[in-house]
């Protein structure tokens, strides 16, 4: 063993080099299919994940990451999601980098700098995605192992079957191209072994860094105990704000379902208005809420939305929309109400409830 270990040590860099690209052979290939894997399935074999018409348009999924997205990316997808054009453009471009970053890694084509893209989609999923998964986070597990893949192969290159080393076999004079070098992984990085021990080790502890910081943010059990994450990937939550009682009674609210997973929709049971004791005012049951005309729904979005159902109100993950509820048992509008603060309380299907204070508008 120790005369092997000798052999080996005693190469030449270029040498060693070519024995870490056959090491990393299995990583790069697959590093590359699984990024080609995810833009062809949108460009070949799904392509209703890109037609905005079809029920897979990928701005559903986007919609149900949204509330658990990190770094203000909620707020971007929101624009997205409100601005076609904009949203559809992206998808094309995003798919597209996957598409051709994952085949020229799997075919070693400027693979450090293919390395270094994939890295860069690695985050942005695991800003976006991350949180996502019903018994553990399955996005993230995915996004970190890939963003730990795409750091090595940054690093190491892949000189073994690979088109940078037929294209520096045809071009010699690309040896002493400092970009080639940088983009390509035919030749080691052109820094002092001093330089390359400290840029490896600032690689490793941001690549650490960030893959566990989001671990013990999304679920702990690093320094804290486990939980279910800031935003819930299991539990439905609906978030209510600008509760309002108009003068003929009717009421308003805006609803956010931002927590829950999206492979269950939430639904909204019954309604009731309470005044500051506690004591119900008006009730609107699942029979009355299922029969909500459509213009109750004031969706945000085009795609997923608060609407009616068998049920009584039906939302996914995501969802987002100002709903209008009937004057129902108020009369007399404005002045049938008493004193004091008057509450909208939703149940959903599993007995939880969630409240927003209405103001009282008499114009």
């Amino acid at each position: 063993m120790s005369t092997e270990l000798h052999q080996v040590s005693g190469r030449k860099s270029t040498d060693v080099h070519l024995l870490t690209g056959l090491g990393l052979l299995a990583v790069r290939i697959i590093q590359g299919f699984i990024y080609w894997g995810g833009g062809s399935r949108r460009f070949i074999y799904a392509p209703d994940k890109l037609n905005p018409e079809a029920a897979h348009w990928m701005a559903y999924k986007f919609q149900t990451a949204m509330p658990g997205a990190l770094l203000g990316l909620e707020h971007v997808i929101s624009y997205m999601l409100q601005h076609f054009w904009l949203l559809y453009v992206s998808v094309i471009i995003f798919s597209a980098a996957e598409l051709i970053v994952g085949l020229f890694l799997m075919l070693g084509l400027v693979t450090r700098l293919s390395a270094l893209m994939s890295m860069c989609f690695s985050v942005v999923l695991m800003l976006m995605f991350g949180w996502q998964g019903a018994t553990c986070i399955d996005e993230w597990t995915m996004a970190a192992c890939n963003l730990a893949m795409g750091a090595t192969l940054f690093l190491c290159g892949s000189h073994s079957y690979a088109l940078d080393n037929l294209i520096l076999k045809k071009n010699p004079r690309m040896t002493d191209n400092t970009l080639f070098r940088w983009c390509s992984g035919t030749l080691p990085l052109p820094v002092t072994a001093d330089r390359y021990k400290k840029m490896a080790l600032a690689v490793l502890v941001v690549v650490v860094g960030f893959d566990v910081g989001t671990y013990s943010y999304y679920r702990g059990s690093v320094i804290t105990p486990y939980h279910s994450g800031p935003v819930s990937p299991t539990t439905h939550h609906i978030k209510l704000t600008e509760g309002k009682v108009f003068a003929d009674g009717k009421v308003q609210v805006h609803a956010y379902l931002d927590a829950g997973t999206p492979e269950a929709p939430e639904y909204i049971m019954e309604a009731w208005l309470k005044d500051d004791l506690g004591l119900v005012i008006a009730h609107w049951d699942a029979s009355m809420l299922s029969a909500l005309p459509q213009g109750s729904f004031k969706n945000d979005y085009a795609y997923h939305g608060f609407k009616v159902s068998h049920y009584g109100i039906q939302a996914v993950v995501g969802s987002a929309a100002t709903l209008t509820f009937p004057a129902g048992t108020i009369t007399q509008g404005l002045e049938s109400l008493p004193d004091g603060a008057v509450t909208l309380e939703l149940m959903d299907v599993s007995g939880r409830t969630f409240n927003a204070p209405l103001a009282r508008i008499s114009g």
